[in-house]
């Protein structure tokens, strides 16, 4: 064994989880003795079932509710710069079997065996969000790291979001390593986007929404596009690099929009492409009232549901949101909607955008459920790493 803290779970809890693949143990069910509580957050330490066998290697956080996060099944494993590489190669071979261009998410989270770490790629450039203590710690070493495994020369660190709040941790984004100069190009289905890598919303583009962009995108040819929650050009760009007549593109922010322009110029599509800053129920409203109707409508709104207690304000959002939407479609259109919150489940989710469509007088079928791209894995024993859907519905 190494010479390091031991941790142990309380006698009723029960291990099997954690065996079979579950990562995270949450403060009751973990013995917080004095010495526990007085270890400092990202402490590596050893962690026991309550009859003492070593069960994995693992990190602490004891002002976090999810108080320790497992890294390695193997109790004696050194969490350094070699794991951390051959745990990087592995996921890093995946992206290059998947992508042709040095454009995804190169980490996932728990997911690719890095607790609370999300790691962006954007081509020479990576954007890293340390939301866990213990990859925090290790940021010297993890940065040197992605650098000799990529060859990146420029490394963000983005700071942003809740998850760092409750572990504790700062709220400063700064340049770890080389420069930028304004936004990068990003190719993605046949558009080019701009990501802002330090000003922007979470890493700077969402690459999540890949497949669903390609999706929406292949019914859209000839059609006039609505796109909600638009960001940096989201569906809209892509739609419009597929042929869409025309693309109206929402969002409340301006630099989000200004990026969005910026992009549709890129792609050669500006002349389809208008831009709306609103929020998004109000301009639902008013072009129901003024009778506008779209081809092709997608609403991709930010996670209305990002915990438990806010899950059945979430689900009543979700539902005006499709109540909104659905008069916009046309006779046989598309109308696309999107949830990336956690707490609200596929099924529960599926039923508050069905009982939106109902309340409009329209009937509906559903054409597919999209999922997160591939460079974004689901943890098969982790609900939450599967967390965003899309569903697109033709509507008579």
């Amino acid at each position: 064994m190494t010479s390091r803290p031991v941790i142990r779970l309380r006698p009723k809890t029960d291990p099997r989880p954690l065996k079979r693949g579950f990562p995270w143990v949450y403060a009751n069910q973990l013995v917080t003795d004095r010495r526990t509580r007085s270890l400092p957050p990202g402490t590596i330490v050893t962690l026991e079932d309550a009859e003492r066998t070593p069960l994995a290697t693992a990190t602490i956080n004891p002002n976090s509710k999810i108080i320790a996060r497992l890294l390695d099944p193997d109790p004696n494993a050194e969490i350094g710069a070699d794991w951390l590489r051959n745990k990087l190669s592995y996921a890093l071979d995946l992206r290059n079997a998947l992508y042709d261009t040095p454009h995804y998410r190169l980490i996932h989270a728990e997911a690719d065996g890095f607790p609370g770490t999300v790691v962006d790629r954007f081509g020479d450039a990576l954007v890293i969000q340390p939301n866990a203590a213990w990859i925090d710690t290790l940021l010297p070493t993890f940065s040197e790291v992605l650098q000799t495994v990529t060859g990146a020369t420029t490394l963000v660190k983005n700071a942003q979001g809740r998850a760092r709040g409750l572990e504790g941790l700062d709220d400063a984004s700064l340049v770890l390593s080389g420069d930028l100069n304004g936004p990068v190009e990003v190719p993605m289905n046949g558009a080019t986007y701009m990501a802002d890598l330090t000003g922007g919303q979470k890493t700077g583009l969402f690459y999540d929404q890949r497949p669903n962009h390609a999706f929406v995108a292949s019914l859209s040819k000839g059609l006039d596009v609505l796109d909600i929650f638009t960001h940096v050009g989201g569906f809209a760009l892509a739609a419009l690099a597929q042929g869409a007549k025309s693309a109206l593109a929402v969002d409340g922010s301006e630099p989000a929009l200004s990026l969005a322009k910026d992009g549709a110029v890129a792609t050669g599509v500006s002349d389809r492409f208008t831009v709306q800053k609103s929020d998004a129920f109000d301009v639902l409203t008013k072009l129901g009232e003024e009778g506008h109707r779209f081809g092709s409508v997608i609403c991709d709104p930010p996670a209305f549901a990002p915990s438990k207690s806010a899950r059945d304000a979430g689900l009543r959002a979700y539902e005006r949101i499709a109540r909104l939407a659905t008069p916009l479609v046309s006779k046989g259109g598309y109308l696309t909607l999107c949830s990336c919150s956690q707490a609200a489940d596929l099924a529960a989710f599926q039923a508050a955008s069905i009982r939106g469509i109902g309340r409009s007088g329209r009937e509906a079928q559903l054409l597919r459920i999209g999922y997160a791209g591939p460079d974004h894995p689901r943890l098969p024993s982790l609900a939450e790493s599967g967390y965003l859907k899309a569903l697109t519905f033709r509507l008579s």
